[in-house]
């Protein structure tokens, strides 16, 4: 009676439901989170408690205090993304809430390819407009034809997340020339999400962003996975001035401003080298990638800290309540697809809970 129909059209979240099963497990073997398991590194936490022993607590400007948008805009710059301003948001959540707000009418359509992070979906159903999914089945690649068919007249964006979450598939120089090509052809904009960008395993090929490509793009990024700053909620949306401006108004009355704290730990982090944190995500990759291989159908995971296999029977769902009656915890594929025939698995986890889940899922097959 008192809720708005705007709720009454969200269903709860896959991975809620799961968790809420995973409750009645004790100590199951958790290979479901999509956080890093190493803590923040303490030179950044040290940056963080000095800045509030200085007193620096209180609101800052709207759109992020100015000495860390400058230095963003330069390490953006000096990566080759077009950008003309930045923003930081409170997470990459709250960025692309607030860029479908200045964007985004009832109506327009977003383009996302399938598989996809399940946020996306509901972000563009509550602002009223229709997300639009294409394919990239068996082997998660963007291919031109089902990107080109997926677009109409009300098509406003296109939303590309690499690395990706779930399926840890990195996008290729041909496919992000390709997305760019397609959305200048269709005066499009872009969403680039490129929040697990530093998680990437098979060299400089692969270390691209889309924003390099396109000029009317937003590059969405943050602190949360590089650095483990994900409970300081902190990211950053880049792109064309105009729109930016806008975020910052927009800002001014959805979020008001941005972690005072965080933004100071964050210019500091800017400087901190974790490749050594990545190389151990490397390894971790290789570990569940080859313990699965033999037994499962499954891509080689080129990016982000995820692996999706396709599971025996095609029923994601029955394949994660049986993996949680044995211990294991992971997350449907459904939760992230119109199709429910993989599962998540995140190798976010420790060397010992890796191992254990193997040797789960083998015995599963």
């Amino acid at each position: 009676m008192w809720l708005s129909k705007r709720i009454q059209s969200v269903r709860p979240s896959g991975v809620r439901k799961i968790f809420d099963l995973a409750r009645a497990v004790k100590n199951p073997v958790d290979l479901s989170l999509g956080e890093p398991d190493f803590d923040i590194p303490d030179e950044i936490k040290e940056e963080g408690i000095a800045w509030i022993r200085k007193g620096f607590n209180k609101y800052t400007p709207s759109g992020g205090i100015p000495e860390l948008r400058e230095k963003l805009l330069r390490y953006l710059r000096g990566r080759g993304i077009s950008c003309e301003d930045v923003i930081l948001t409170p997470g990459v959540t709250g960025g692309l809430l607030l860029a479908l707000l200045v964007t985004l009418n009832p109506g327009d359509e977003i383009v996302i390819p399938d598989p996809y992070f399940v946020l996306y979906e509901y972000q563009v159903l509550l602002l009223g407009g229709k997300p639009v999914f294409f394919d990239t089945y068996p082997d998660f690649t963007l291919k031109e034809e089902p990107l080109r068919t997926a677009l109409t007249d009300r098509t406003r964006v296109i939303l590309i997340n690499s690395p990706n979450n779930p399926t840890g598939n990195v996008y290729s120089r041909q496919e992000l020339e390709m997305v760019a090509r397609v959305a200048r052809e269709n005066n499009l904009l872009v969403f680039s999400d490129d929040i697990y960008h530093a998680f990437t395993y098979e060299g400089d090929e692969y270390r691209l962003y889309l924003g390099q490509f396109c000029e009317h793009c937003l590059t969405l990024g943050g602190f949360s996975k590089d650095w483990a700053m994900t409970g300081w909620r902190l990211g950053y949306v880049a792109g064309p001035k105009e729109i930016i401006d806008s975020m910052v108004t927009m800002q001014q009355y959805v979020f008001s401003s941005v972690n005072s704290v965080a933004q100071k730990a964050a210019l500091f982090a800017l400087d901190y080298d974790t490749t050594a944190l990545i190389d151990v995500y490397r390894k971790k990759r290789d570990l569940i990638y080859n313990g699965l291989k033999d037994k499962y159908n499954v891509a080689k995971p080129k990016g982000a800290y995820y692996i999706f296999p396709e599971v025996p029977g095609g029923d994601g769902d029955a394949f994660v309540e049986e993996a949680l009656r044995r211990n294991l915890f992971m997350i449907p594929g459904s939760v992230f697809s119109s199709k429910k025939s993989h599962v998540r698995i995140s190798f976010a986890a420790s060397e010992s809970a890796l191992v254990k889940g193997i040797e789960i899922l083998r015995t599963m097959v």
